[in-house]
């Protein structure tokens, strides 16, 4: 009996064994188009080994093991000596040891850094998205360790090594590190300027120690830390190392780690600085946010990425799914109203990613227009693809029915991760705020914008009448601090199908500047006008195994 009642039909197998590179069309196309072409060659392939081991049902399992077994605090040793250390499961240092090898720390100043990286984050993400945490923070350090040179000397080569090393020893003995932040304290959050954590300087210049406690550490069992805390002279940043020249750890208490929504295999710590704990101070006194913002608005970039992947993920798994579900007498992939569904999502998917990767390219550029862009772009991009992945990653659930709300198809484990990135490295208020920052008072972010939206006009009329909206809505700042929400989103959407309108296939722009600016669709996915070209929109998301 157990044999004929048990016989399993109508399953999709799992979603394993494919390269999640080279299946993500909009990604590989985006590295196609950002990249110099004598670089393509080199980058393909190691993008394509990155995306196999990706989807393997090796890396797949090694994401189920540091989610199943999350991080612990080891506040002491066995003596009753401090060690203040974070066990994790093997399999995440598997994973972190991977993306690190791979070059997802090493950007800065290498050719194409930023397109071969931000693709590399976007797919490996999709196997285990907390251990990017350190990986972005790695990465995103390096900009404000160039304030001192002195140290940026010492760290930025570890920094952007290609070799992960656990332990905890003097920078001088490793071959590579990891750099983590601790900005916000309990009684400030976002408002880093309300910090009291203060900074004694010590005799030897730029040298200090620190009396605090901050709320939130990101990746605890880093190497190093960059830190704001008041100084003499005001808000500055420093660079906080967990273990000192001479080999003994520095003062650096983990109070405890924080009991999270999603992201379980990454530790967040509360962390306190007894009044000896020593740092070097990473620019001028009293220049701090200035100092450290470079790496806040890598960070900022890393969340529309981390999004990007979550998205990406979950359409991969909602489209495979339905190829091989069949309900009411026929596969669901093809039944009209969830091929709706499935392309509505989609091109939310690649909207995110191709706007992600037009940034990282900025990055790269690194003339003064493009990094004009990336100051009212990444805030605004930030804010929205950040916004848009909950809804998304909650949409391709349901497309798995209950199977998607089981632990075991992955799908819950996405959804918890997915408000992650619209709260790190600040809200959405934060975000907007932002924007609304930069247009009153850098005019060369807002003409860049336009330069940018610009290159799509006349390629349709929904998207040129878009772009008209929200020329108005820029004519008036008057009340716009309770409007940045609303002119936030507008300029993001409008920005997102410029770059579509110019490099997606025809029916892919074409849904969403209908649904997204044109206002033929609803608040829900699924609700695309029915006369477009939906299977095609279907097909290219589909992930081949």
């Amino acid at each position: 009996m157990a044999a004929s009642t048990h016989t399993v039909t109508n399953q999709a197998p799992p979603l394993a064994g494919y390269d999640v590179f080279t299946s993500d069309l909009a990604l590989a196309e985006a590295v196609e188009r950002h990249l110099a072409p004598e670089l393509l060659a080199e980058v393909r392939e190691e993008l394509g080994l990155l995306g196999r081991a990706t989807g393997s049902t090796q890396v797949r399992e090694w994401g189920e093991q540091a989610n199943d077994d999350p991080p612990r605090l080891r506040t002491h040793d066995r003596y009753g000596r401090r060690i203040d250390e974070v066990e994790f499961h093997p399999a995440w240092h598997r994973l972190l040891g991977r993306s690190v090898s791979a070059g997802l720390t090493d950007a800065w100043g290498r050719p194409g850094g930023h397109v071969r990286r931000a693709a590399g984050f976007l797919v490996a993400s999709q196997a285990e998205a907390g251990h990017g945490c350190p990986v972005s923070m790695t990465h995103a350090a390096v900009p404000a360790l160039r304030a001192e040179p002195e140290l940026a000397a010492v760290w930025e080569p570890a920094a952007l090594s290609h070799v992960y090393e656990r332990e905890l020893r003097p920078v001088a003995e490793k071959p590579g590190v990891l750099l983590g932040m601790a900005m916000t304290e309990k009684q400030g959050g976002s408002d880093v300027r309300a910090n009291m954590t203060e900074a004694r300087p010590l005799a030897a210049d730029g040298e200090y120690v620190l009396t605090g406690h901050k709320w939130f550490c990101s990746a605890p069992m880093s190497d190093a830390f960059l830190v704001l805390a008041q100084a003499p002279a005001g808000l500055t940043c420093f660079l906080v190392p967990r273990v000192l020249a001479d080999g003994s750890r520095n003062a650096f208490a983990l109070q405890r780690l924080k009991d999270k929504l999603g992201n379980r295999s990454n530790a967040s710590a509360e962390v306190e600085f007894d009044g000896t704990t020593w740092a070097h101070r990473v620019g001028e006194e009293g220049r701090g946010i200035r100092t450290i913002m470079g790496m806040v608005a890598a960070t900022r970039l890393d969340c529309v990425l981390g999004s990007a992947a979550l998205m990406r993920q979950a359409v991969a798994q909602a489209v495979h799914h339905a190829s091989y579900r069949s309900a009411f007498g026929g596969l669901l992939v093809d039944k009209p109203l969830m091929r709706n569904v499935l392309a509505d999502l989609a091109i939310e998917s690649e909207a995110a990613t191709v706007l992600g990767m037009r940034l990282a390219a900025a990055y790269d550029a690194g003339t003064p227009e493009e990094l004009a862009l990336l100051r009212i772009a990444v805030p605004a991009a930030k804010y929205w693809v950040t916004k848009r992945c909950t809804p998304l990653v909650a949409e391709a659930l349901e497309c798995l029915g209950g199977n998607g709300y089981v632990e075991e198809s992955g799908m819950p484990r996405l959804l918890r991760e997915s408000p992650l990135n619209s709260l790190w490295e600040g809200s959405g208020n934060v975000q907007a705020l932002d924007v609304v920052r930069a247009l009153r008072t850098e005019p060369a972010a807002l003409d860049a914008l336009l330069r940018e939206v610009g290159a799509a006009r006349g390629a349709d009329h929904r998207l040129d009448r878009a772009i008209r909206g929200l020329l108005v809505e820029l004519a008036d700042l008057e009340g716009i601090e309770a409007r940045a929400r609303r002119l936030t989103e507008r300029l993001a959407l409008v920005l997102q199908g410029a770059l579509l309108v110019r490099w997606a296939p025809p029916e892919v722009a074409d849904a969403f500047c209908a649904a997204r600016l044109g206002g033929d669709g609803g608040a829900a996915f699924g609700t695309l006008p029915h006369t477009l070209d939906l299977r095609a929109v279907v097909e290219r998301a589909r992930a081949e195994v």
